[in-house]
């Protein structure tokens, strides 16, 4: 099977999945060429681990199943971005033995350089599709989201 198999449907169109990836990268990829033209060096595999760090903070083991990598690999990518100055680890005040992986400050600035670019972007998406098809959107992709998001 061709990857254009794989994404179309008999009818020839492209699948559901492959419909909502589309914009996800579209709005992944401007968040990343705000963050170089800022002057940060962060990897795809580094940003995409980055944006599920929770507010006040994650373990390893939950950044490796969000990520649906092994927790090796999310070792990992999390030195690296520690040694980029973006995270750091802590202990975990709810239990002494576990770390969290927590922003610093310069990791504060790669989400404060991304808002406005995912707010541009929705902007112009709300903007193309008028403000009802939006809602309707967003709603249908929350009713996705409850069977298929394990970590809501």
């Amino acid at each position: 099977m061709t990857d254009d198999e794989v994404g179309a449907s008999d009818e020839g169109e492209l699948n559901l999945g492959l419909l909502m990836f589309i914009p996800y990268r579209f709005m992944e990829s401007a968040v990343m060429d705000a963050l170089k033209s800022a002057g940060h060096d962060i990897s795809l595999t580094q940003a995409r681990v980055f944006q599920r760090i929770g507010p006040d903070g994650s373990r390893l083991a939950e950044l490796a199943e969000a990520s649906q990598v092994s927790k090796q690999t999310i070792g990992s990518i999390v030195d690296q971005l520690e040694r980029a100055g973006y995270v750091r680890r802590a202990p975990d005040p709810r239990d002494a033995r576990a770390r969290l992986v927590t922003l610093t400050e310069r990791g504060h600035e790669l989400v404060a350089l991304s808002l406005p670019v995912v707010r541009d972007v929705q902007d112009r998406w709300t903007a193309h599709l008028g403000p009802a098809r939006t809602r309707q959107l967003r709603q249908a992709l929350e009713a996705l989201r409850e069977i298929s998001d394990p970590h809501r």
